[in-house]
């Protein structure tokens, strides 16, 4: 969502990185064209106006004018203040639980904004992550199979939800909805009611009906970024009308500019509690300022890098092969898992998003295909089982056969090896520091989630060190991704940047067919 945004951004603040000293026109020609930066990403033109002032008022300080780096200084200045105008740092932006159950949960929003989807990615997500049991009700009696939609969501995400009954109205569903949940002990009821136009005073007078029946604990209002600056008119009308008490944003990963998300905040006061950041239903993020401000400004979010792989690393799987990785051992049924586990955090470009110090450009200039990964591992599973745990068994002939049976050809086989012994490698490193690298960190002795240093959620330089020293996340290398995220990628890892994200290809020209270095 804050594609153009972050690029715009790190194309200003390159240049007063190089900078020795600042002058007070200095700031002023970088203000105008952050200003710019943000009109172009739909943000609202007083949130603009009023940020610009904040963030020049701090800039032009004596501290900063005379730093030894006014650059860091100004970047640092501008992250304060998009963290203030998200929501401030450290601010309780979750779903609110904290009622007598069952909590009410209300979700409203304009027609076509995702409300049915969301209803059931928060429900599931209820279900797993917080184990509290759930109920949906669809109050959307206007839209032909709404309340159907809703079963069958309720049906993929094992979440129950209340009976059909034809011709009941939306207040009569609401009440029977909160009925039922008290009867069989639910925490959690989730009312999705129809889409509605903020001007439609009947629908509007419905929902406050609903809202007067079932006293709600949270009123979340589902609102798509694609709509732009209007998406803050609605959420003011929605918030007077009704009393919302948070917001949904959707479809963030189909939007460049992302000015909504900065906009509604900032206006409305109502924080925004929930991402959703594809189609499929666990594709949903908690927002956290913070975290967000440092994605925008290029400092990449490790913290929610980190929480996602232990959201996804199945904990039994890491710990045996943590358990290889500290006698050494590391076959192609092990490389196989790390490849599944990137593909369930998002594909590699998820991955490199959240890291500090890749630009857009940088990810748009590699060629990074997802593809290879699936083909990869179409390759390991036309092997035996023999040949999975010990690659040295596969001869020329043997090469022939596994190419034919995953559509390939012998010279990526021959890639594909050399990736694994590469990564090998690596994972024997791994394995003998003290403490077994990362995934004895993740998951053994409940060490619990690493913490990043203060200074470094703040400072982009300070991240950067941070990254070389560590390797990635602090502690180590990152389960779950090839060549865990420390000194950079395997240089043999074809369609991504060799050797630790320079060039794109890095690593292809190192690996010729066998067939060509005879006749040579």
């Amino acid at each position: 969502m804050f594609e153009n945004l972050s690029g715009r951004l790190g194309d200003v603040f390159t240049k007063l990185k190089g900078r020795g000293s600042l002058s007070e026109k200095d700031v002023d020609e970088t203000m105008r064209e952050v200003r710019r930066a943000l009109l172009e990403a739909d943000v609202a033109l007083p949130v603009a106006r009023s940020f610009i002032d904040k963030v020049k008022a701090r800039a032009v300080g004596a501290d900063v004018l005379r730093s030894v780096t006014p650059g860091q200084q100004v970047i640092k200045i501008v992250h304060d203040e998009l963290v203030e105008m998200l929501g401030g740092e450290g601010a309780d932006s979750s779903i609110s639980l904290a009622a007598a159950p069952p909590v009410c949960i209300m979700m409203v929003g304009l027609q076509g904004s995702g409300k049915t989807t969301s209803t059931g990615k928060i429900a599931k997500r209820l279900t797993e992550r917080d184990k509290r049991k759930v109920l949906m009700a669809s109050l959307d009696t206007r839209r032909p199979a709404a309340q159907e939609q809703l079963k069958v969501l309720g049906e993929q995400t094992g979440v129950a939800t209340l009976p059909i009954v034809e011709g009941q109205q939306p207040v009569a569903i609401a009440k029977r909805a909160m009925e039922a949940a008290r009867l069989g002990g639910y925490d959690v009821v989730m009312l999705d009611t129809a889409g509605r136009i903020h001007i439609d005073e009947e629908l509007m007078a419905e929902v406050a009906q609903v809202r007067d029946a079932t006293h709600p604990h949270e009123t979340l209002l589902v609102a798509d970024s694609l709509t732009g600056q209007d998406a803050v008119n609605v959420a003011e009308n929605f918030k007077d009308r009704i009393g919302v008490t948070g917001i949904v944003l959707t479809r963030v990963d189909g939007d460049g500019r992302g000015g909504a998300a900065l906009s509604m905040r900032a206006v409305t006061g109502v924080p925004i509690k929930v991402l959703g950041t594809g189609e499929k239903l666990d594709a949903i993020e908690d927002f956290k300022a913070d975290r967000v401000a440092g994605r925008i400004l290029g400092m990449g979010d490790v913290v929610s890098l980190v929480e996602k792989a232990a959201e996804t690393i199945d904990a039994d799987k890491a710990n045996k092969i943590a358990e290889k990785m500290r006698k050494g051992q590391f076959d192609l049924d092990d490389m196989a898992e790390q490849l599944k586990q990137m593909g369930r955090m998002g594909g590699i470009k998820g991955v490199l998003g959240m890291l500090p110090g890749l630009s857009s450009k940088q990810m748009a200039g590699a060629n990074m295909d997802d593809s290879v990964f699936k083909r990869q591992g179409a390759i390991i599973s036309s092997m035996t089982k023999a040949e999975r745990r010990n690659p040295k068994l596969l001869n020329a002939s043997r090469k022939k056969r596994v190419a034919k049976g995953s559509g390939t050809d012998v010279s990526e086989i021959n890639k594909l090896l050399k990736m694994h012994r590469q990564m090998a490698d690596l994972m024997k490193q791994m394995g003998k520091q003290k403490g077994g690298g990362m995934m004895s960190k993740l998951f053994g002795g409940g060490g619990g989630m690493p913490e990043l240093p203060p200074e470094a959620a703040q400072d982009p330089e300070a991240m950067k060190k941070l990254m070389d020293q560590g390797g990635g996340a602090p502690g180590g290398g990152l389960p779950g991704l090839p060549g865990g995220m420390g000194g950079g990628m395997p240089g043999g890892l074809p369609g991504l940047p060799g050797g630790g994200f320079g060039a794109p290809g890095g690593g292809r020209k190192a690996t010729k067919s066998p067939k060509k270095k005879r006749r040579k």
